[in-house]
């Protein structure tokens, strides 16, 4: 009887080793696969950053662009009206 016992407690340590060794092989397969993901998304990040670093300088030069085509177009319309052109009630550009 002790034989068996000590037979089946023996096969009940065996089988809980084999769970823990898959849930540990488990684990570790889940933890690599999380930073193969992180390391995508970071990096899709940091692309996504730079974008848009580049769409605000080229929003912010067109800005500044459009400022000095305004002071051009003031100035070729004061430059008109001083030789007499009239815009006849059109609105003027400021």
């Amino acid at each position: 009887m002790e034989k068996d016992r000590l037979a089946l407690l023996s096969e009940e340590i065996v089988l809980q080793k084999l769970v823990a060794n898959e849930s540990l092989q488990r684990s570790k397969s889940l933890l690599t696969e999380s930073g193969i993901v992180y390391t995508h998304y970071k990096r899709e990040a940091e692309k996504c950053i730079a974008q848009v670093e580049t769409c605000e300088d080229a929003r912010e030069r067109a800005e500044a662009e459009l400022r000095e085509e305004l002071k051009v177009t003031a100035l070729w319309e004061q430059r008109a009206r001083e030789f007499g052109w009239s815009d006849s009630g059109k609105k003027r550009v400021q």
